[in-house]
């Protein structure tokens, strides 16, 4: 494990397209950005056996009941399940339902989303504002907040629901967005991005 910090992302940058398996689904169902719907989008990368992503489990399911009115919801894992079988798209669908999480939850196999949106660790959180025809703008890439596995400060989710009332009030987010912490995405041995050392 290599503790890593989100990278630093222009806000307004585009939500890219995408068509990944489901792995929250019966079948490993396609699900692509043709399938989001008009409310705003919170997307994480996360994965199943990451201890930082542990630590939030049951705040993303209380985020998830709290926003699912205003806010869809995506989760992604881009960990190499070569090296990292722990993340494989049925442990992923295993993690889902044992948190209640009914949203996709999407295996990118080679990795080619997280690149293209830099995601760096686990979690990674974007949020992504709707403002019509599917034109999704980057609004918030942070932590959830100040917790962490060791530091014994309780798990809120502030800084998101923050970005959220925000976003739904069509206020700007005026606050420090402050980079989320966790293990380095498991790349592909020889394929890692730049940005990864």
């Amino acid at each position: 494990m290599v503790k890593t910090n989100s990278l630093d992302i222009e806000i307004g940058t585009s939500l890219p397209n995408f068509e990944l398996i489901n792995a929250n689904s019966l079948n490993n169902e396609k699900f692509s950005f043709s399938d989001l719907d008009d409310r705003h989008l919170f997307l994480m990368f996360i994965c199943a056996h990451c201890p930082f992503v542990k630590h939030l489990e049951k705040q993303i399911t209380e985020l998830y009941m709290d926003f699912q009115d205003n806010v869809q919801i995506i989760a992604i894992s881009s960990n190499d399940i070569n090296t990292h079988p722990a993340d494989s798209p049925e442990n992923l669908r295993n993690q889902a339902k044992k948190n209640n999480w009914h949203f996709p939850y999407l295996f990118d196999e080679d990795q080619s989303f997280a690149k293209t949106l830099k995601a760096a660790c686990t979690p990674d959180f974007y949020i992504f504002s709707n403002k019509g025809n599917s034109n999704f703008s980057l609004f918030y890439h942070g932590q959830l907040d100040d917790s962490r596995p060791s530091n014994n400060i309780p798990v809120t989710g502030v800084d998101i629901r923050a970005a959220v009332k925000a976003l739904n009030d069509g206020l700007s987010y005026n606050r420090q967005q402050i980079p989320s912490l966790g293990c380095n995405i498991k790349w592909t041995p020889g394929k890692e991005p730049d940005w990864f050392s």
